[in-house]
């Protein structure tokens, strides 16, 4: 990560990185998203399925999408945020949005997760979401919600401190609650515990088609595993990525970029 992006994780809980992937590997993640949301139920392939807005496993539907996972342009913060230790829990895609209440991990299941720290001059978050995202979202659109710093909170949010939990339009957003509108080549990343939603989805004529991929330490406990048949359409390092193993041990596919965050060499 650099001085900037570390020093804006670490006070706000989330990144927006602008220009990350563009023309051609743009355009195929584009036409692949679209291919998946046109296809019948009876033209998915085994392990996928969606709900209209929710794609299940988007990230393994075509190479295209897959290569997101491990994005040179993603790739240097979810190292650091992973301490050099990733792995891919899941990987949807979703199109337009809610609107999706205000939440984080310690609201879902308790105060003390997921952990968030740190050290030797590096930032570590314990879950993090990462957003590619293939449309434009302007402002007044909708999308994303975030309340900047709240991933450091001593307190757990009181009910009503906002006036409400979901929000509707731009318009109904109290202070201290602000709307990310990344563009088309542009990602986000969140700490599991910044508190967020989404607004709902305003344009009529256009969408929002953006893969959710879900990082955690590999040697953490939760997270499954995916269905042999998504495993199954995985390139080697993706497979990997999505794999546990010990809080010692560095995957190949860390070495093979460099190693860990800091690392003077690899094992």
């Amino acid at each position: 990560m650099t001085e900037e992006q570390r020093y804006l994780f670490d006070t706000l809980g989330y990144l927006h990185v602008p220009n990350v992937f563009g023309g051609a590997e743009l355009a195929a993640a584009q036409e692949a998203a679209q291919r998946y949301i046109h296809a019948s139920d009876d033209e998915l392939p085994d392990g996928f399925s969606k709900d209209g807005r929710r794609h299940v496993h988007g990230f393994a539907f075509d190479k295209a999408l897959e290569r997101f996972a491990l994005h040179p342009g993603i790739w240097p913060v979810v190292n650091e945020l992973m301490d050099g230790r990733p792995r891919l829990v899941s990987g949807t895609m979703q199109i337009d949005t809610g609107p999706l209440g205000l939440h984080c991990a310690r609201d879902d299941f308790h105060w003390s997760v997921p952990q968030y720290g740190v050290r030797d001059g590096r930032v570590f978050a314990e879950q993090i979401v990462v957003f590619p995202y293939f449309d434009d979202v302007l402002p007044g659109d909708g999308g994303l919600l975030v309340v900047p710093g709240s991933h450091k909170a001593a307190f757990d949010r009181p009910a009503g401190v906002f006036g409400a939990t979901t929000f509707e339009t731009l318009d109904d957003l109290p202070a201290g609650i602000i709307n990310v509108t990344p563009r088309a080549g542009d990602y986000a990343v969140i700490s599991e515990r910044l508190t967020h939603g989404t607004l709902r989805w305003q344009p009529k004529d256009r969408l929002r088609r953006v893969l959710v991929l879900r990082y955690q330490p590999q040697f953490s406990p939760g997270g499954g595993s995916l269905p042999e048949a998504i495993r199954a359409r995985l390139d080697p390092e993706t497979l990997e990525l999505t794999e546990r193993a010990g809080y010692r041990d560095i995957k190949k596919l860390v070495v093979a970029r460099g190693g860990p965050p800091g690392a003077a060499c690899c094992p």
